[in-house]
């Protein structure tokens, strides 16, 4: 039995062009600062977000300058509105983080400052798609200050899109980490979930793994599918994508059928506990979350959440 995914992962909504041609543009790029907006990201990876998370808080580019700042990123067009970020430090940089916290925040209509974790799922599709390309490109700022070569300071350029080496004049632009994300069912009613070792008691997910170099994503499906819990999977089969900027990778989904009597090896260190459960609880636990005790569920930011509600059912009269 295959599924499809019955909506685009959360990351992976956009409603702007992303407008490559405009960003070296710096004359049609003036032309457009008057009417641009632009969102604030601190440096913890969160920006205001209002109206109960469904939407982005952007002020008038013009608060920012004259003409586009230095630090400034393009994230696209919209009916000839040019989209900025800038990122800033935090308000309070010892205030507790929550961007890994496992339970969803409480949204309220007024703004306040969430990461892409906790309102991924729920922002609309402009302020998804905003949001998690400048945290993307933030990430690749943070990460590529230093050319790869010669190890001189790179110089930001094309909104912030590319980088020049101010040593050797080597360019380079954003990287993006292939992973695999795979939904293991046994073709009937039962899926394979697993635990991180630093995750809480009772939080599952689906499994998952970079590609290595020369390999092949379906190769690469097999190999993590056994090496974390010593299973072998058949009829590997393409679900979908979504960026997931954390820092940088692609996540690639993929489902694929074993066999449940097959003894289930965790890895040592990766996987602290692995499972099969049932099509109806992980529906239960989608659609009622702390419903099925001990079945604590991906974020809905995430595309494994995505997949286990496509493969459920949730939501469905399914």
């Amino acid at each position: 039995m295959t599924f499809e995914l019955v909506a685009l992962p959360a990351l992976s909504r956009s409603a702007t062009d992303r407008s490559e041609p405009l960003r070296g543009d710096e004359e049609k790029l003036a032309a457009l600062w008057p009417k641009a907006r632009m969102i604030v990201v601190d440096t913890r990876g969160r920006t205001l977000v209002a109206d109960h998370g469904t939407r982005v808080v952007d002020r008038p580019a013009t608060e920012f300058g004259d003409l586009p700042p230095v630090n400034a990123v393009l994230l696209g067009e919209q009916d000839g509105v040019a989209h900025f970020a800038v990122q800033m430090p935090a308000e309070a940089e010892d205030e507790p983080l929550a961007g890994r916290a496992w339970g969803a925040p409480e949204l309220t209509a007024e703004p306040q400052w969430l990461d892409l974790r906790q309102a991924g799922a729920t922002l609309d599709d402009r302020s998804a798609g905003l949001f998690t390309t400048a945290a993307a490109l933030f990430q690749w700022h943070r990460l590529g200050k230093y050319c790869a070569k010669c190890g001189a300071r790179t110089v930001l350029e094309k909104s912030g899109w590319a980088s020049t080496c101010s040593g050797c004049g080597r360019e380079e632009y954003p990287r993006t980490d292939a992973a695999v994300i795979c939904l293991v069912h046994d073709g009937a009613d039962r899926v394979l979930v697993a635990r991180g070792p630093e995750w809480p008691e009772g939080r599952f997910s689906v499994l998952a793994g970079f590609v290595e170099a020369g390999e092949s994503l379906e190769a690469c499906v097999a190999r993590e599918i056994a090496e974390e819990v010593g299973v072998t999977v058949r009829d590997i089969r393409y679900l979908g994508s979504q960026p997931w900027p954390f820092p940088r990778s692609l996540m690639i989904g993929f489902e694929a059928v074993a066999d449940p009597a097959e003894p289930l090896v965790p890895a040592e260190g990766e996987i602290a506990e692995a499972r099969w459960v049932s099509r109806v609880d992980v529906r239960k636990a989608i659609e009622e979350p702390g419903s099925v005790p001990g079945l604590g569920l991906a974020g809905g930011a995430s595309i494994a959440f995505r997949m286990l509600q496509s493969w459920s059912g949730a939501g469905s009269t399914r």
